[in-house]
């Protein structure tokens, strides 16, 4: 990953983003929820944030640091 990850404070200071989660996920709220950026100057990103807390904050990644992570997560 060639840049570290920006955040904003509050997942919900994203309004109007469709949040998804994993089809692996339980439905137990103990996964991670994720959405894409289309409008304003952060379009393109990926934001990032935990199910239990989705007024906490969020991380937000370029497409391909996600992917790298992703890939490098899938191999452990």
């Amino acid at each position: 990953m060639s840049a570290l990850p920006r955040h904003v404070l509050s997942g919900t200071d994203l309004p109007g983003l469709r949040w998804l989660r994993s089809s692996y996920s339980t439905g137990a709220n103990n996964c991670v929820e994720t959405a894409r950026l289309v409008a304003g100057h952060s379009a393109g990103l990926l934001a990032v944030r935990d199910s239990k807390n989705p007024a906490g904050p969020a991380l937000l990644f370029s497409p391909e640091s996600w992917a790298g992570f992703t890939a490098a997560v899938h191999h452990i």
